[in-house]
């Protein structure tokens, strides 16, 4: 899949985009799909990335999918937002680490109705991750 043109006048992220970010987004979009609600798909996404990201990197952040489970063994369900080490990752946390990073206005009008897109036509995370996002350079990368 060939990366998303810029038309002219059309935004740039803030910061670069990061596999995280697309992946964040990505898994948003199958809770969603699943009929989970938006806070707590948002919740999620934001909490896969980062136990995925932490794995990879040798970092801890299994402690807290261990207390998720702990919880939902407890409770008999599925906690509603999940804990990477004492933080829990919310709807708000995506929106700060994720939507705010890279803009509101590009959140909204380039990426994530491309990731939609992609996944809509079938695109798995690992066929998109790094060509959807090539064509996308901050603010200041974009001008120079």
């Amino acid at each position: 899949m060939p990366p998303p043109d810029a038309a002219p006048g059309e935004q740039a992220p803030r910061k670069a985009i990061r596999r995280f970010d697309v992946f964040a987004e990505y898994t948003r979009l199958e809770r969603r799909d699943k009929g989970v609600p938006e806070d707590e798909a948002k919740g999620y996404g934001v909490w896969l990335a980062k136990v995925v990201a932490a794995r990879r990197f040798g970092g801890g952040a299994a402690t807290g999918t261990a207390r998720a489970k702990e919880h939902a063994d407890a409770e008999g369900e599925e906690p509603r937002f999940r804990s990477v080490g004492d933080e829990v990752q919310t709807d708000a946390t995506f929106d700060r680490e994720i939507v705010e990073r890279m803009g509101a206005g590009f959140y909204e009008a380039v990426f994530a109705p491309a990731i939609a897109e992609a996944r809509a036509g079938g695109a798995s995370y690992e066929a998109i991750r790094d060509t959807i996002r090539a064509g996308w350079k901050p603010a200041k990368a974009a001008s120079r």
